[in-house]
């Protein structure tokens, strides 16, 4: 297995039809679309795969219900029909979750209009309001919410994606298998253009230093937050297209009385967040604020912890949330249309496709807006703009109400456990992570004991899936792994102990030199406490 990152086959002096700059959740749909119609394909990324906007959201697969309010019916009409795709195609990584909509007295949406838009949001998605454990649920969050107000709960059913991460992975491998090339660590220099048209990239690889300059037919700029910045590459002097908007969340641990439903209320100033159950854990968020930095150098600021924080903790008196609870806290910054004026929540969530051909530079697109939901909607539409016949998938027309895979899992698992000589427990947890992928971890357990020890002694994932994703799923550095391929490091529990065993049993495993291991765990520390921050709020939590 080639497992140097430095090994990595040069890319000096190639042709491809379409090179795409960035590899976020829409970036790489993108390449996996142009790849599986034939075109020659680059996928190049400056970090690593998802390690931007993706791995930072809300972690939701949601048909949009908030976006009614703002009359866009066809983004709903197109989220909730990606939402059935995604919960048909990826079932262990798409789920249905029970969504509780809470109004309290000062609710600034009424009773009425809420429960015409649920009527609404459920006609889209061709779906019956779902009543299974729905009293025992509202009952769950009354006793939760604040006694003194009367609340008014609602029911509604959307989906959720816990890890991104692993999406964008599993995308990515069946866009290499379709035949694109994909260099994470990878910077774009420059967009080289001649006579009008965008001609090529140069490119440097930030981990061996080396430059190349490639060719390319089109050249897509899907590089979110960054898209600003990749045009001016090229040399373009538009107006602004992006419009940043961060979005901050805290992770708190389970709380007494949480419901298994995920929680979707209003703040204390009347914008709407959520509390959702996620990697056994709660995630509380989004905030909204004009984010025109260094989306490098994003993080949640004090302010939006605290506002977060005074809102669930005034939301739900009796839980007994404090501030030292906070786990970390995480931002990201979304790529919205740049609008001179108006609020945040306001900006359309629509994907838009600007061609430079009018501004002098042919064959180039560049990405605004787009969302975890309605990535491979914002792919096919991408395709289409390059010339590239594409059809709208076939799907059925009614959201699945159960996919059985519980079942199919626990037959793998009592098929696969024993063979690869693994509790059942670690078994359950590849299927949980991993597509088809998962045979070939089976595999790799089943080679060496070392393969089958737990990457740290809180978790059941094995050092099996960690070698898999420096083989197959294009990891080059242990953040790589354990942030985004077989992200273990988001657990509650992580402290700096489980990182050195986890470098200790990898390394050990692939054979690296002590030196390495030790370079590889003090770089995963140094990029984990830039991600996952322990907030120090500078005031007192509201009693």
């Amino acid at each position: 297995m080639n497992l140097r990152p430095e090994l990595r086959e040069p890319l000096d002096g190639k042709r491809f039809d379409v090179a795409v700059v960035g590899g976020g959740i829409n970036g790489v749909a993108i390449a996996r679309e142009c790849a599986r119609a034939g075109r020659s394909t680059l996928l190049v990324e400056q970090h690593d795969f998802a390690a931007g906007t993706t791995c930072r959201s809300t972690r939701l697969i949601h048909g949009g219900l908030r976006y009614l309010e703002h009359g866009e019916i066809g983004l709903v009409r197109e989220s909730v029909r990606e939402r059935r795709r995604l919960l048909q195609e990826r079932p262990h990584l798409a789920r249905p979750i029970q969504f509780l909509l809470a109004l309290g007295p000062q609710a600034q949406r009424s009773a009425l209009e809420v429960r015409f838009g649920l009527w609404l949001y459920r006609r889209f998605a061709a779906a019956r309001a779902r009543t299974d454990d729905a009293a025992g649920q509202i009952t769950a969050l009354e006793r939760l919410l604040d006694s003194a107000e009367r609340w008014r709960i609602f029911h509604y059913e959307d989906a959720q994606c816990e890890f991104p991460e692993r999406l964008a992975a599993e995308w990515l491998v069946e866009a290499t298998d379709a035949g694109a090339v994909a260099r994470n660590h990878t910077q774009v220099l420059e967009i080289e253009v001649a006579a009008g048209q965008a001609r090529g990239l140069r490119l440097r690889d930030r981990l061996t230093g080396h430059e190349a300059p490639v060719e390319a037919g089109w050249v897509i700029n899907a590089s979110g937050p960054w898209a600003d910045q990749v045009a001016q590459s090229a040399g373009l002097q538009a107006s602004t297209m992006i419009g940043g908007v961060r979005g901050s969340h805290i992770v708190l641990p389970h709380f007494a009385g949480m419901p298994e439903a995920a929680i979707y209320l209003e703040a204390l100033d009347g914008r709407p967040f959520f509390v959702v159950p996620w990697n056994e854990q709660v995630l509380v968020g989004t905030t909204e604020v004009p984010d025109r930095g260094d989306p490098n150098g994003v993080h949640p600021g004090v302010d939006e912890v605290q506002y977060l924080l005074d809102s669930v903790r005034q939301r739900f008196p009796g839980a007994g949330i404090s501030a030292d609870q906070i786990r970390y806290a995480y931002a990201g910054v979304r790529p919205l249309p740049f609008v001179a004026e108006g609020a945040p929540s306001g900006i359309t969530r629509r994907h838009f496709l600007r061609n430079h051909r009018d501004e002098g530079v042919a064959q180039m697109i560049s990405v605004i807006g787009g969302k975890l939901t309605t990535a491979a909607s914002l792919a096919r539409d991408c395709a289409r703009q390059i010339g590239i016949d594409v059809e709208e998938p076939r799907g059925t027309a009614v959201m699945p109400e159960s996919t059985g895979w519980g079942t199919l899992v626990q037959e793998w698992v009592e098929k696969n456990a024993g063979e690869a000589g693994i509790p059942a427990e670690s078994a359950r947890a590849i299927a949980a992570w991993h597509g088809p992928g998962r045979l070939g971890i089976v595999q790799l357990a089943k080679s060496d004991e070392r393969m089958r020890e737990t990457l740290c002694p809180h978790t059941h994932h094995i050092v099996a899936e960690a070698v898999n994703a420096l083989a197959c799923e294009h990891a080059q550095t242990l953040s790589d792994i354990l942030l985004r391929r077989v992200p273990v490091a988001l657990n509650g529990c992580w402290s700096e102990e489980c990182s050195a065993v986890a470098a200790h049993r990898i390394g050990s495993a692939l054979g690296w030199p002590n030196l390495r291991a030790a370079a590889e765990r003090e770089a995963f520390e140094v990029e984990r406490a830039a991600f996952l921050q322990k907030p120090r709020l500078r005031v007192p939590a509201v009693r």
